[in-house]
């Protein structure tokens, strides 16, 4: 199938060729059609499946069709849960868009200046993503009119949800014209985000692209094992001089342990710089443009660059700390690999961490390659990582003896807290 057979407007079709897609992806081509049927629909789809066009070139091809409401609020409410997701789904729609009339997005979020966003709010557009959070904040100065209103996406729903903003998408699901067609992607379809689906969707059309269909084939998942920091920092220095890195996104826990490998890198001569929470969104902005200028050559990162940064010359993805869940490990992995590209996604993990590999492996169906560099071989041999978990002993209880003194009596000049 290609992009033709999907009944898009002609000039959605013009970008879609000048941006060099010629067949739509599984998600895009199960999702397209129904979502200009006017059906509402939920879907599960991982990071690098194309389903933010999956859902914003439909949404185009109603823009092709002039509202008849009056009024210059949006006809497109997109929600996102990150700065960085918002920004790349604005200019994905700035992208495909370009050849029609009548058709402007405006892009707001938390950490950005109000004046910029109120201009932007205050001229006509048909397109709007935003953040929960900013959203209300301009709902609450009257800002935004939902009168026109004809699709509500929430896209990334159980990072949403994740992130506690389960009740602000209510919120604002309430003002929005009961008319509307409703979509939800996500990850997963499970637990809260269902529930949610079940309150927000009316008769939904369900699609699942499952990581069992789509398992990375052009990502290589490789395993270094480590006995502790010290080799953990060893292993990546070696790991960096691999003259096929171009560009690399190296994963931490916690944004201190970001800054401190960025320190630690600057000081071998390293060219990195970090990205995190902490950072305020100016920041945030500028390093990845510098980033896709290729004004440096190592991202290090906390899970906040794990969604929504799509650059193409990611040719390495490092975890040197594991994600805590195994969703996030499929969208790290996924900043490699874009756009039909090959990438490799190296794995540091501790005995400690075995579980979290063990949980990894069923979860994306794909066992993680074990690797050992000469030189740099664990002391400490760990289960096999496709190993099930040693049973443990069960708990033995302890026999008490009647007639026995009892060895916890107080004794005098002291007291006893049980």
């Amino acid at each position: 199938m290609d992009f033709t057979e999907l009944n898009l407007h002609p000039n959605i079709l013009k970008a879609i060729t000048e941006a060099g897609h010629t067949s739509p992806t599984p998600i895009q081509e199960q999702a397209i059609p129904e979502i200009i049927k006017g059906s509402d629909l939920r879907a599960s789809a991982q990071t690098g499946t194309g389903k933010t066009a999956a859902f914003i070139l439909p949404s185009l091809n109603r823009l092709a069709t002039p509202s008849p409401l009056p009024g210059k609020g949006p006809r497109i409410l997109i929600l996102v849960p990150t700065r960085e997701l918002a920004m790349q789904v604005a200019t994905e729609a700035a992208k495909y868009s370009k050849h029609l009339a009548r058709c402007k997005t405006v892009c707001i979020y938390g950490g950005a200046p109000y004046p910029p966003q109120n201009r932007d709010l205050a001229r006509p557009y048909e397109i709007l993503v935003a953040t929960p959070g900013r959203l209300i904040d301009h709902m609450e100065q009257g800002r935004v009119d939902f009168s026109r209103v004809e699709m509500f996406i929430l896209d990334e729903a159980d990072r949403m949800l994740d992130m506690g903003f389960i009740h602000p998408v209510e919120q604002i699901a309430t003002t929005l014209p009961k008319s509307r067609q409703t979509l939800m992607f996500s990850a997963t379809l499970a637990g809260s985000v269902m529930k949610l689906s079940n309150r927000l969707l009316t008769s939904p059309v369900e699609i699942r692209i499952t990581p069992d269909k789509m398992r990375h084939e052009n990502i290589e998942q490789r395993l270094h094992r480590v006995d502790n920091l010290e080799h953990k920092y060893r292993l990546l220095d070696h790991l960096l001089s691999d003259p096929d890195m171009t560009q690399t996104i190296i994963f931490t826990a916690t944004k201190r342990q970001a800054d401190s490998l960025v320190e630690k890198l600057a000081r071998s001569g390293r060219n990195a710089s970090a990205l995190h929470g902490g950072m305020n969104q100016r920041q945030r902005t500028r390093t990845i443009k510098e980033m896709r200028a290729e004004g440096f050559d190592i991202l290090v990162a906390t899970d906040v660059a794990a969604r929504g940064i799509d650059i193409q010359t990611i040719s390495h993805v490092i975890n040197f700390d594991l994600p805590r869940n195994t969703e996030d490990y499929v969208h790290r992995i996924g900043r490699t690999g874009r756009a039909g590209a090959t990438g490799i996604a190296i794995s540091l993990a501790s005995a400690k961490d075995m579980s979290i590999v063990r949980q990894i492996e069923k979860f994306t169906g794909h066992p993680l390659s074990a690797q050992h560099i000469p030189g740099m071989e664990p002391k400490f041999q760990h289960a096999p990582s496709g190993a099930p978990d040693k049973p443990r002993a069960p708990f033995a209880k302890k026999k008490f003896n009647k007639g026995k003194p009892n060895q916890y009596k107080e004794r005098p000049g002291r007291r006893w807290y049980p």
